[in-house]
């Protein structure tokens, strides 16, 4: 499970640092449908492209951390499903959208409870090679503090 978590965190940021630089470079002819939407979006277009990247940016850094930090794992699984979320908000009050950005928001809500699930696994599997320090029974070792010296 440790594995697949890394694999999959790995994997995600490295598809929104993709999908960031896209966004961020082409404007609004990254999305299709919005090629004469003008100025206004292509400039909201590349501002959330670089938001995206920072985003791919922050799923690579908690892939690099040994073990993943389950924290993080949930945070970013929940900032994605919120975004999830914000299409089908988005759905009902102006109907679906183009195709592809339907597929997009089924992996947007069906991915995170994934990374809800695997969050700690990293920890655990660490936890479990890591040998526990024994130290005796309880209370052994301790000072009582009386008040003598």
């Amino acid at each position: 499970m440790a594995g697949l978590l890394k694999w999959l965190v790995w994997a995600m940021g490295a598809a929104c640092v993709a999908i960031g630089v896209f966004h961020f470079a082409l404007g609004i002819d990254s999305v299709p449908g919005e090629g004469a939407a003008g100025a206004t979006v292509d400039s909201r277009e590349r501002f959330y492209g670089a938001v995206f990247l920072g985003y791919g940016l922050a799923w690579i850094w908690a892939a690099r951390q040994s073990p993943v930090p389950s924290a993080a794992v949930r945070w970013l699984a929940g900032i994605f499903l919120l975004g999830g979320v914000g299409r089908l908000l988005s759905m009902a009050f102006h109907g679906p959208p183009q195709g592809f950005q339907s597929v997009l928001t089924a992996l947007e809500l069906a991915l995170p409870p994934v990374y809800f699930w695997l969050s700690a696994a990293d920890e655990r599997a660490v936890a479990a090679r890591t040998p526990q320090r024994r130290t005796g029974p309880a209370g052994a070792g301790r000072r009582e503090c009386d008040g003598t010296p």
